[in-house]
This record gives C-alpha cells, sequence and structure tokens, in this order.
C-alpha cells in the first residue's frame, strides 16, 4: 500500500540569503530541526535565466555568481503545512511547488552521533586549567567547588602538558574517597588530608603525557579514540597546541540528546528505521544485588571488594526495589565520621577496624539494606532505545541506569561507557 507523501520542490538562486544565511543552508536546517521522516536535497543548476531577464551560465566567468539552485524534500503529507510555512518566510525570490507522491518504501538507518558534528561543535570552551607548580591540595579545593573532576596542566605557553583526574589524585596523592564523598567530610578532616599532602604538585601527580584532539576533528572520531584509551575527557588543542576546550563524555551525551532524531513520530509515519540499538543490547548483567535484610556492613565488604560505587536491593522474585550507594553509606556514619576517616585514610582491614571502633561496628551491623537503600530511582526497560536512555542521562545527569524487563525484575545496568561502546560499534 503506497505511503502518503509529498515532494516540495523550491525553485531559487545561490545568492538568496536569509537572516545572513544561505536561504538553502536555512531551509536544511528547518527540516532537520523538526525531527521528521524528511529527506532533503540540493541541487546546482549550470545555466539558467530568471524572470527579470537575467541570465546566468559557468561558461561565462562574470555571469556565474548567482547559479540557479534546486531544493527538494520529501516527506510525510502530515508535515507538509508547517515545512511549507516556514519555506515561505525563508524563501524570499523563488519558486515553492508541492506535489504528490506514491511512496512504496522509506527506509533509514539510525545514528548514535551524526557524522558532521564535530569536537568544537560540543566540547567546554576555555576550561580551568592549572599550571605544572600548583600545589595539589589547591587543585583538590578547586575540583571540589567545581562541577567538574578533572583538570588539564598547562605550561607557560598554554600547551597541555598533563592532566589530573580523580584516578590521579587518589593513586599519587593519596585521596581517600572519590571527590564527590571527600566533600560530605566535616572541614577539619578534609583540610587536615590536604595539609599533609601539602608537598606535591601537579607535575608529581598528572598523568602524562597528555592525549589531545583537534576542534576540527568528527565527534565519532573523537569518541572512538577515548573509548579505545578509555578517557572520560580529552583537551582539544588549536594548531599551534594551545587549549582551547575539553571534550567529556558529558558534553557527548549532551549534544547526542540534543542532536537524535525523534524515532517514534518517525516510526509513526510507517517509515522501516534500521541499526536500531536496545538498553538489552548494552547493559551489563553482572551487576551485585542484595537482599533487603542483608547486613549494611556486608554491603560495604561488596563495595570495597568490587570497587564499585552502588548496588541494587531486589526482593525474592527479583524486582527492584531499591539501590545502596557509597554516598548513602557515608550517611549512616554521620555521627561517627571519625571512624570511618580512619578506615578510609589507613585502608585498614575490617578486622583492625573493628577493633578500633567496636561501637561503630555495631551499628552498622544492626543496619540493614532496606533501613538505607534509596527508593526514589530512575530506571528504564530493556526494550528502551538506546538514544532515549541517552536523552534521559544527559538530562538527569545520571551516570548509570538500573534496567528492568516488563515484570519489573532487575536485570542489569547501562553506563555512559556502555552507551558509546555500542552506539559507536553498531551505528
Amino acid at each position: 500500500m503506497p505511503l502518503r507523501y509529498n515532494v516540495i520542490e523550491i525553485f531559487t538562486s545561490e545568492e538568496i540569503r536569509y537572516k545572513g544565511q544561505a536561504a538553502y543552508s536555512a531551509v536544511i536546517d528547518h527540516v532537520r530541526d523538526l525531527k521528521i521522516a524528511a529527506r532533503c536535497m540540493v541541487t546546482k543548476g549550470f545555466a539558467g535565466c530568471y524572470e527579470n531577464g537575467e541570465l546566468v551560465s559557468t561558461n561565462i566567468e562574470v555571469l556565474s555568481f548567482n547559479l540557479p539552485l534546486k531544493i527538494e524534500i520529501i516527506l510525510p503529507a502530515l508535515e507538509v503545512e508547517r515545512v511549507v510555512s516556514a519555506i515561505e518566510e525563508i524563501i524570499a525570490d523563488g519558486i515553492v511547488i508541492v506535489r504528490d507522491m506514491d511512496v512504496r518504501l522509506h527506509v533509514t538507518s539510525s545514528r548514535l552521533i551524526p557524522r558532521q558534528i564535530r569536537v568544537e561543535d560540543v566540547m567546554t570552551p576555555s576550561p580551568a586549567c592549572v599550571a605544572v607548580s600548583e600545589k595539589a591540595g589547591e587543585i583538590i579545593k578547586l575540583l571540589l567547588r567545581s562541577d567538574f573532576n578533572a583538570i588539564p596542566v598547562i605550561d607557560a605557553d598554554n600547551r597541555p602538558v598533563g592532566i589530573i583526574t580523580q584516578g590521579d589524585l587518589i593513586a599519587r596523592a593519596g585521596m581517600p574517597v572519590r571527590l564527590g564523598l571527600l566533600s560530605e567530610f566535616e572541614g577539619g578532616k578534609t583540610d587536615a588530608y590536604l595539609e599533609s599532602i601539602s608537598g606535591k604538585t601537579a607535575g608529581d601527580i598528572m598523568s602524562k603525557p597528555v592525549i589531545t584532539v583537534s576542534p576540527e576533528k568528527t565527534l565519532g572520531e573523537a569518541v572512538d579514540e577515548m573509548l579505545k584509551r578509555n578517557f572520560k575527557r580529552m583537551p582539544v588543542v588549536d594548531a599551534q597546541g594551545r587549549i582551547v576546550g575539553i571534550l567529556a563524555r558529558f558534553d557527548i551525551f549532551n549534544s547526542i540528546a540534543q542532536e537524535s532524531p525523534d524515532w517514534d513520530s518517525v516510526k509513526s509515519q510507517k517509515m522501516k528505521v534500521g541499526n536500531i540499538h536496545y538498553v538489552r543490547d548494552v547493559m551489563r548483567c553482572d551487576t551485585d544485588t542484595v537482599q533487603p535484610d542483608t547486613p549494611v556492613n556486608e554491603i560495604i565488604r561488596i563495595v570495597n571488594a568490587r570497587k564499585v560505587q552502588r548496588v541494587a536491593v531486589v526482593d525474592d522474585e527479583g524486582r527492584l526495589i531499591g539501590l545502596v550507594s557509597d554516598r548513602v553509606l557515608l550517611g549512616v556514619f554521620a555521627n561517627n565520621q571519625a571512624g570511618v576517616w580512619d578506615y578510609l585514610m589507613a585502608k585498614m582491614p575490617f578486622k583492625e577496624m573493628a577493633d578500633r571502633h567496636k561501637e561503630l561496628i555495631r551499628q552498622t551491623t544492626m543496619k540493614k539494606a532496606a533501613d538505607v537503600m534509596r527508593t526514589e530511582i530512575i530506571t528504564v526497560r530493556e526494550n528502551t532505545r538506546i538514544d532515549e536512555a541517552v536523552r534521559l542521562m544527559a538530562g538527569k545527569g545520571i551516570k548509570r541506569l538500573p534496567v528492568l524487563d516488563a515484570q519489573g525484575k532487575f536485570k542489569g545496568m547501562i553506563s555512559r561507557d556502555s552507551v558509546l561502546r555500542a552506539g559507536l560499534k553498531k551505528g
């Protein structure tokens, strides 16, 4: 059965402008921004004439300044009016035709990252940086009051010579916990730790050499490089090697969320979309789970041994009922931070910690997962499209999402990293 489609044909010229932009480019941008099941093509003629008597031809150089253009847009009939209304405003000189079409098949394939997007389109420009001589304590203070958790290290010519990440701070500056948890401790303990590393500088703890990316590189190429090297961010440098921005996974997710077509609307037009991938294709199935009656000290052992930031709490039938994160666990000890700090700073085994802080251990043994878990959880289903999950993660600032099946049973987790890997490999 033929699909109800129209073709919009616009006969204009290359000199026509709309708000300082070539009119054909404005038409393309408008159609693309609508995120509908439309395909657009622009062709340039090599000769022609206009109603005002003007003649143009590539055969004579002086007559080739205003060659004719034809813009064709094929789209579902239901979308024609809102496209034409915009075209009438954009095209100041030309002819617009709308014709019916018998479309037998309309097929496309999805891409997580459109090919035309470049690093400069999504990077964070003019990022905060530190000098090689900057004190480690000052760097941590800067990161604690910022919304980022890594920072480039630059030389006197503004060229990056290294980068400092949370991992570097933990490995080379003895930071006991990730930055998000360090900020939870009362100031005196944090200040004492910062004083203990006063002799270290950025040069002592940074990762080097630093891998950079050009702003002209396509975003897909940059993401591929980041995934190969297991990077969460990359400094962006100009042709002289000076830093002009930083590309982080959060920037990439925001870009995907903004650029992804509305596939629900597209598919509602009976259009076939290939290469769409779902959360079930990228989730981790080996995520740790605990029962509601699991003691908190056992959860701490799991978090410590597995080096994870959260565990899922499930009922006897495997349905997700809560999450326990390392931040939640820290909150359990709100009245006894001294014991927790000792444990973190000395990397004590639990036996020694128990000997020194019997009351602390007694309190944790008494508490269960059900007492401390967070129950207001944002989740996705196995059959959620990857682009939908990206939009949700970007909008809520979420790094990981629990995945449920149709019955609400916990199936695993997806992370930003796993989504990007699947999107590039299959997209």
